[in-house]
């Protein structure tokens, strides 16, 4: 299997998402606006693996720039646009301000140097996504147990990120590390993400799952058949506050009520030091038609009104630890986040 996102001659190729599991297509982008369209509409998700496209994109869009071009005025142009494809994902904002501190440094030198700083600055990011990840699976791997029942929400594996995941990172080391896990994949409506993603890449690197439908996930637990909980995310407050797919704060309600533990894994780019709590993440709303439709077919009445935003919030409190890169961080979030921060 290619990388989820390479820069190739010049282009950025993603793996289509969209067509997974029955598909394994790939997408070349030539312009900073295949990049956005790619973004949008799906051919490439998850909150790292946003960024280092939205890297791409940047260097995509410079290498086009002509030696007349007003450099300033257009590399604005482009940030903007990558600005605009997906609100949530702190990702996507921290790596374009990188690559805007890069522009700016960069800026007196020669254009053709100019261009080739942008681009190694994308791929340095996306180099350091997959190392960050692996620490992040080594770190959590520790909080799974030999025979442990895993639980995850959504995808937050090698697709979602440069290759190796955040959540799913976590059972991968763990895996690897010889404990004999087996992992409940929630199938994630109505994108699919879990059912179609996480269920391939699970199968793609050999670790036992099992499919289920999303509203079955409190019985199991209920029953005894869910050891333990792990996702990723894709803005976390100051606070612990952290935005995830959609259905996530209804799994971590779910795991309080039946003493499990519920586990984010994400790494330090993930974190919006800016905010205080959660209610100040935006909240991305999806087209109706991911809601009306499967595959194409509409599944409710056509004139039916629907409501699909992408993420939810999960408060802090229902969070029994947060994994990234630097180690685990617990509760008290506000004094171990702000630790964190200081060695970031």
């Amino acid at each position: 299997m290619k990388p989820t996102i390479e820069w190739a001659d010049g282009k950025v190729v993603m793996i289509d998402q969209r067509r997974l599991p029955l598909e394994e297509v790939y997408v070349e982008c030539g312009t900073v606006e295949e990049v956005a369209r790619a973004i949008e509409t799906m051919v490439i998700r998850g909150a790292p693996a946003i960024g280092v496209a939205a890297a791409m994109g940047v260097a995509l869009g410079v290498s086009a720039l002509k030696p007349s071009a007003d450099l300033t005025t257009e590399f604005s142009k482009i940030v903007k646009r990558l600005e605009r494809t997906r609100p949530t994902a702190r990702n996507l904002f921290w790596a374009l301000e990188r690559m805007d501190r890069v522009f700016r440094e960069s800026r007196p030198l020669p254009l053709a140097d100019l261009k080739a700083r942008l681009v190694e600055e994308a791929l340095e990011i996306e180099r350091e996504d997959e190392a960050i990840c692996r620490r992040i699976g080594t770190n959590g791997a520790d909080l799974v147990k030999d025979g442990d029942s895993v639980l995850t929400h959504c995808n937050a594996g090698g697709l979602a990120t440069a290759g190796y995941g955040t959540a799913v990172g976590v059972i991968r080391s763990a895996w690897e590390a010889g404990k004999k896990v087996r992992v409940l994949v929630d199938e994630t409506r109505p994108f699919l993400q879990g059912a179609r993603l996480t269920a391939w890449e699970l199968e793609k690197i050999g670790v036992p799952y099992r499919v289920i439908a999303d509203n079955m996930a409190g019985w199991l637990m209920q029953r005894g058949e869910v050891s333990l909980a792990v996702v990723g995310a894709d803005r976390i407050a100051r606070n612990g506050d952290t935005a995830n797919k959609i259905g996530t704060y209804t799994v971590a309600v779910l795991c309080r009520e039946n003493a499990i533990p519920f586990y984010v894994a994400a790494p330090i780019s993930t974190f919006d030091f800016s905010l205080s709590d959660g209610s100040g993440i935006p909240i991305e709303e999806r087209p109706a038609a991911e809601v009306r439709e499967v595959n194409g077919r509409l599944i409710v009445p056509p004139a039916a009104a629907v409501r699909n935003p992408a993420f939810d919030v999960t408060p802090a409190r229902f969070i029994t630890a947060i994994v990234t890169e630097e180690g685990i961080v617990r509760p008290p979030f506000e004094r171990s986040l702000d630790a964190l921060r200081g060695r970031s």
